[in-house]
């Protein structure tokens, strides 16, 4: 039998593994490993350094079952039959061929909605949406037929923000109230009742929402009163104060991001 020759290229023992100068593996080290990877068939032969050195590598899929064969029974320490091995070899090609999974990046839908009118209720005891007739930012969230409803393009939970400003024209006494109805279908537990009194009394209706909606989805803002001298406010700007819209609505769904 022939002498093994080295090709392995160890290097002499005199070279030190980290370069002193850069902290790094030295490159003779470097060299060594990159070969040894490379004469392994870069982790896939089954055969061994030895078996390289007297001849070149046997590309023989019977020669790598019964290796493989030979691992599983050392390794389980019962028989495994060359079917089973084949097929096992069979779902780790599979695996390698198939594409890597791409992460998910979650799309943002928000929007952000206003009004410049003032909104009245013709009719007591009877319920209202509120509209918007202006749009600010908006992505996967918009503003639908009627006006009133606010659709979104995207599953999530979202969350839903107003500010309304309330008015009353005369002295007496006014209830309104507040709540969400989501396609169409008011939501349970969703209303707040405010009480107004007195003329030019503006009081502002602020919190929020959490709502759970799928893709198509729309929710409303509705309002009822128990007086019509009771009306959502819109003024103009007068300097140095911008305009005030009657309602604001921004809308997100980072609360599931």
């Amino acid at each position: 039998m022939p002498s093994p020759i080295n090709i392995t290229q160890i290097p002499a023992p005199r070279v030190e593994f980290i370069d002193p100068r850069t902290g790094l593996m030295a490159r003779e080290w470097y060299r060594f490993f990159l070969n040894l990877f490379t004469l392994t068939g870069n982790g896939s032969n089954v055969g061994s350094l030895t078996d390289l050195q007297l001849g070149p590598p046997v590309q023989n899929q019977q020669v790598d079952i019964d290796a493989a064969l030979a691992v599983a029974q050392l390794g389980y320490g019962s028989a495994v039959s060359i079917d089973q091995i084949a097929e096992m070899m069979k779902r780790v090609e599979a695996l390698e061929a198939a594409p890597l999974p791409q992460p998910f990046h979650r799309r943002p839908a928000y929007g952000s909605f206003y009004d410049t009118t003032t909104q009245t209720a013709a009719v007591i005891n009877t319920a209202y949406a509120m509209t918007f007739n202006t749009t600010d930012l908006t992505f996967g969230v918009t503003i639908g037929t009627p006006t009133s409803r606010v659709y979104v393009d995207t599953q999530g939970v979202y969350n839903i923000q107003f500010s309304a400003q309330l008015d009353k024209t005369t002295a007496t006494v006014g209830l309104i109230y507040i709540w969400l109805r989501v396609n169409g279908t008011d939501v349970a537990n969703s209303a707040t009742q405010i009480r107004i009194q007195g003329n030019n009394a503006e009081t502002v209706a602020a919190w929020n929402f959490l709502a759970n909606l799928k893709a198509g989805d729309y929710f409303e803002l509705m309002w009822s009163v128990d007086d019509t001298a009771i009306q959502i406010l819109s003024s103009g700007a007068v300097a140095p104060v911008p305009g005030i819209p009657s309602i604001i609505l921004t809308v997100s769904d980072n609360i599931s991001a």
